[in-house]
């Protein structure tokens, strides 16, 4: 005859897998900093002084003209009634037209954040692998000339301006060197762009400037991690053990990876956001280019849709990583 199941048993059984839980909180917190982010896009664009449509009223316009165009891009309304309006269009996917092309404001957003992705990605591969590397070896030489040079390498790279290194690469590699092309993505632009030598040589560049900075602060960050994970008490055990080398790396960059984790989430969000500078010097047609062009011609639109968008992927990339972090140390479930 089978045994019938405590109660408590078969209710501990059917209580809601914690990993699911916490995956569920975060993601449930995630809808009220949407939506301060939304209010902050929105507050910060229409306090900057200046009006948005004076790029399109022409001079000595009657008032009766300049209300007509104010009420068809309703800017005739209180503050509160624009932004709840906004919000209800924002949330079905309608981010307006661009004031100076009359185009959806997403078929200028979506092309643009493809190529910031693009080349994201690419700094992503250069900088976190160089910067993991360089930490590593820093974190098991603590204290050595190599770890005095790795650090000065990453102080370096943190401290040099964006812009500056790329007008550098551009003066060495296009204009002295003449190896690799200075601007744009080529001659068919981003429609034609594709994975052959042709098209990733406009790449290179503004990539390697892109990745210097996120390099700097990852070595640093895995060096610290690596050298106090090495002090610990359990490193002592797994030596007195005799684990081969090997298994003891793999011990070290376990317990290092949440840490590691979280700083490669947030400079991967800070690639996306803060490639403005890069984009313009190389011409790169990115979301950051799109803002620099639209902040000059004032294209309030645009504006708040490329903001909220990055912003957005700022949040949805903490998010992820807080997932990530959650598989790789249980111990984040119980907070």
């Amino acid at each position: 005859m089978q045994r019938r199941r405590p109660a408590r048993v078969a209710a501990a059984d059917r209580k809601a897998d914690p990993m699911l839980v916490y995956v569920l909180r975060r993601i449930l917190y995630t809808v009220p900093i949407a939506l301060g982010v939304s209010l902050v896009c929105f507050a910060l664009i229409h306090l900057a002084p200046g009006d948005p449509l004076s790029a399109i009223i022409p001079e000595g316009a009657s008032p009766e003209t300049v209300a007509q165009v104010r009420a068809a891009y309703g800017f005739d309304r209180p503050l509160p009634v624009q932004y709840l309006k906004w919000l209800q269009h924002v949330v079905m996917g309608d981010f307006g037209n661009s004031i100076m092309t009359q185009r959806p404001v997403m078929a200028e957003v979506l092309p643009a954040l493809a190529n910031t992705l693009m080349l994201a990605a690419a700094a992503v591969l250069f900088g976190f692998a160089a910067g993991c590397l360089l930490g590593v070896v820093s974190g098991y030489l603590a204290g050595k000339p190599t770890d005095k040079a790795v650090t000065a390498v990453s102080i370096t790279g943190v401290s040099i301006p964006h812009y500056w290194l790329g007008m550098v690469l551009m003066v060495i590699f296009a204009v002295e060197l003449n190896l690799l092309p200075a601007t744009g993505m080529g001659e068919g632009g981003s429609g034609a762009f594709g994975f052959g030598w042709d098209s990733l040589q406009y790449l290179i560049l503004p990539a390697l400037t892109l990745s210097v900075i996120p390099a700097g602060i990852i070595a640093r960050s895995v060096r610290g991690t690596i050298a106090e994970v090495r002090k610990q008490d359990f490193m002592q055990t797994l030596h007195a053990k005799g684990l081969p080398g090997r298994r003891i790396f793999v011990h070290v960059v376990k317990n290092a990876l949440p840490a590691v984790l979280a700083v490669m989430g947030l400079q991967l969000a800070q690639l996306l956001g803060g490639s403005i500078l890069v984009e313009t010097v190389f011409s790169w047609p990115g979301t950051g280019f799109l803002l620099n062009n639209a902040i000059f011609t004032r294209d309030l639109p645009v504006l708040q849709g490329t903001i909220l968008v990055l912003a957005m992927f700022f949040v949805l990339i903490n998010l992820a990583v807080d997932v990530v972090q959650t598989a790789v140390d249980p111990r984040i479930k119980r907070a």
